[in-house]
């Protein structure tokens, strides 16, 4: 391992960047707060704050994989559709099987400078989560508690308010509603074996009614569904801790554009159409795996350097305060200066932990026998 190398895993580091997320995370949500004062007034002016405030946090996580990390990203796509990314309002179908999946749409969101104003359809409890939660409350993501009757009108309320957003956006959507392991895969094919549906070797069997209510909400506002799949060289299976310690990885995201007027406006025609889609990803990744790329023409989109100087901007920001506490404490030499030290480090250590540990795989979603009763009624 080189210096630079050895320098990137060392913890001291780790509790840096957590510091300066929390310390300016906590800043921007009070920001957050205070530009309610402008919904009654300007709204329109209210969102485009948000979508500016949101990127200052959301960017330091791309940050770490773009440019800490150095982990490279090529997109396998069709050159004729190239020209338009970044340019329309989509819809962004993504595989759930890996770790920093979330950050890789993410990523591709900022390359095409879409990453302050786009959005996800993410689980209730991830709004009351600080930082990240707050941050998506203020900027309009869509939550859902995965229970249909509870869902059916709320989502498509929250949609609906979408449809004269003032940026352009990337809607970022997970289908199969948690992600990969070997026994969810076996839950959902048990589930697609009992509703006649063909098997997915790569993928959990999708979600259908969220897919369907976005599209008929966004239709018309929307141009394209993105269809993404996801995989990573050398059978490589990133983490958030990995991209901590400054591991490179290198991803490789096939992308597919399908006008949204191609997908059927009936809602079991649209579910069809769906479970078609992941078959053909299905057999995108089996193909993957056999020959180590994707189809369609390889493109790297440039990194942009904003997620790098908004992070510049922030640490000089909240560590020069830090460190001068940090120094007087030191100097008074008292035993409860001290021992606040060093539970403020004990805090940070076990917020740096937490945060890696809600990535991870083993600690997803449940996908039991509640969760199957919910898939045989998509």
């Amino acid at each position: 391992m080189d210096l630079a190398g050895l320098l990137k895993s060392q913890f001291l580091c780790h509790l840096v960047f957590c510091y300066v997320f929390i310390a300016s995370g906590l800043i921007i949500n009070t920001m957050q707060l205070f530009t309610l004062l402008l919904w009654p007034i300007n709204k329109q002016l209210f969102r485009k704050i948000n979508c500016r405030l949101s990127y200052c946090i959301s960017s330091q996580l791309v940050m770490l994989l773009e440019w800490w990390s150095g982990t490279e990203c090529t997109i396998f796509t069709d050159p004729r559709a190239y020209p338009k990314y970044g340019k329309e309002n989509a819809i962004v179908v993504l595989n759930h099987k890996f770790e920093i999946d979330f950050l890789c749409g993410w990523s591709l969101s900022e390359r095409f400078g879409l990453l302050g104003g786009s959005k996800v359809l993410a689980k209730k409890e991830l709004a009351y989560v600080p930082i990240i939660g707050w941050m998506w409350y203020f900027t309009e993501m869509v939550f859902c508690t995965r229970k249909w009757e509870q869902d059916r009108k709320t989502v498509a309320t929250s949609l609906q308010h979408l449809r004269d957003y003032p940026e352009k956006y990337f809607f970022l959507i997970h289908c199969e509603g948690t992600r990969f392991t070997e026994k969810k895969h076996e839950i959902s094919m048990q589930v697609a074996r009992a509703k006649g549906l063909p098997s997915l070797k790569h993928h959990l069997l999708p979600r259908t009614k969220g897919f369907a209510i976005t599209v008929r909400s966004l239709r018309n506002v929307v141009s394209a569904v993105y269809d993404c799949t996801l995989n990573f060289r050398n059978n490589e299976n990133p983490t958030l801790l990995g991209v901590l310690n400054g591991k490179k990885y290198h991803a490789d995201l096939y992308v597919r554009r399908i006008p949204l007027e191609d997908i059927p406006e009936d809602d079991a025609k649209c579910s069809a159409w769906l479970h078609k889609l992941y078959q053909e990803k299905d057999a995108f990744q089996e193909e993957y795996y056999r020959t180590g790329t994707f189809p369609e023409t390889p493109m790297v989109p440039p990194r942009r350097p904003w997620t790098l100087v908004n992070w510049l901007f922030w640490a000089s920001l909240v560590l020069y305060p830090f460190f001068q506490f940090l120094v007087s404490m030191i100097r008074s030499g008292s035993s409860l200066t001290l021992a606040s030290f060093i539970l403020v480090f004990f805090v940070a250590s076990m917020g740096v932990r937490w945060m890696i540990g809600v990535t991870e795989i083993d600690k997803g979603s449940a996908y039991g026998n509640s969760d199957s009763k919910q898939k045989q009624n998509d």
